[in-house]
């Protein structure tokens, strides 16, 4: 049995043109809640216990995910009284775990889509028996991220927590947000006060002489921090360039989802999902974006890496190219929005409004 800490942070804000009542996990990707291919995954790689640790109330999550029977799992949630940080959120969670002192226990964070072996992750972790073994990837930038050297062993030699100068940054390996501990390791972490598990926990288990392994594979890896990211991240599952078993449909260009409507001459590609009870247009053209239950796209409407929100409507004519559109907002035809636009909930806007490009 493998059990894990799901960590589910304070970023509904990152979303909050769309939803302003929603955390960000709760916002549909590729049909379906976020963290449901999280638990999805997680299920299939043969986890069998989720700890879901998060600040918001658990009344958010419990409607939709239950107690994880319909995922192949059982799932308890803990809710943080005040914000603890990555490594008080663990700490917290752990009173909920059953394992003895030596078992694995697997910690991913809520807000990553990753293709990562997780079975390969906890096997690598026993052989090597590690008390703390780190996913890591390579990325051209690092320099927002956490850097994480490792030896030609896959010994982690340092952490550098988003390195402000060029000298610092010695390696592009980046903490990818995914760890299996050792329980006892967990339960080393202080109780009842906040805890970064980046730059408390790691930095104090390498001083201390602990066994830390990174695990660095080449594979799909995205930071769902920008809105456009999260828009990536469910096309890419709606096209199967990452799995998840809880994509409720086929791999393809699009998904569409029971009660859409969608008229003959408009295009759908690129894994774009329509929501349910959705209306598209005669001649729209909506490529890799998200348009939630009950929004109206017109005719001849332009829609690429867009996120349109529940009940909102976008006039004829219009374009959006990387925006998102809150719920219930009414855009008017003729508009260009463009170059990561935020239009809020429920607000209006009128026909010709704004524009990028000359009107010649």
């Amino acid at each position: 049995m493998t059990e894990a800490i799901l960590l589910v942070g304070g970023q509904g804000t990152r979303l909050r043109p769309v939803t302003v009542n929603t955390p960000k996990p709760m916002v549909p990707a590729a049909g379906v809640p976020f963290l449901a291919h999280q638990i999805a995954r997680a299920a299939a790689a043969g986890v069998t216990r989720v700890v879901m640790a998060t600040c918001y109330l658990a009344e958010v999550f419990e409607p939709y995910f239950g107690d994880g029977s319909a995922f192949g799992l059982s799932l308890e949630y803990v809710v943080e009284d005040e914000p603890l940080g990555t490594g008080g959120a663990i700490r917290n969670a752990a009173e909920r775990l059953t394992g003895g002192p030596d078992s694995p226990v697997l910690v991913f964070n809520g807000d990553i889509l990753t293709g990562l072996d997780i079975a390969g992750l906890v096997e690598s972790h026993l052989e090597a028996d590690a008390d703390v073994s780190l996913h890591l990837v390579r990325v051209a930038d690092p320099r927002a991220f956490g850097l994480v050297p490792t030896d030609s062993e896959g010994r982690v030699l340092d952490f550098t927590e988003k390195p402000k100068t060029p000298e610092e940054i010695t390696t592009d390996q980046i903490n990818a947000g995914c760890y299996v501990f050792r329980r006892s390791v967990i339960d080393s972490i202080p109780a009842g006060r906040a805890v970064s598990v980046e730059r408390e926990t790691f930095p104090g288990l390498l001083a201390s002489g602990a066994r830390l392994r990174g695990f660095t594979e080449t594979t799909y890896w995205l930071d769902l921090g920008k809105p456009e990211a999260f828009v990536q991240a469910s096309a890419d599952l709606v096209r199967g360039v990452v799995s998840s078993p809880a994509v409720p449909g086929p791999r393809g260009e699009a998904l569409v989802l029971p009660g859409a409507e969608v008229a003959d001459g408009a295009v759908l590609s690129g894994g774009t999902v329509i929501g349910a009870g959705a209306r598209i247009g005669a001649g729209a053209v909506v490529r890799g974006s998200i348009v939630l239950d009950g929004a109206v796209v017109g005719p001849d409407t332009r829609v690429t890496a867009s996120l349109v929100g529940a009940r909102a409507s976008v006039g004829p004519r219009t374009v959006l190219d990387r925006a998102v559109i809150g719920d219930g907002a009414v855009v008017g035809a003729d508009n260009e929005l463009l170059a990561g636009v935020r239009v809020w909930c429920e607000a209006r806007l009128p026909a010709a409004a704004v524009r990028f490009s000359s009107d010649r």
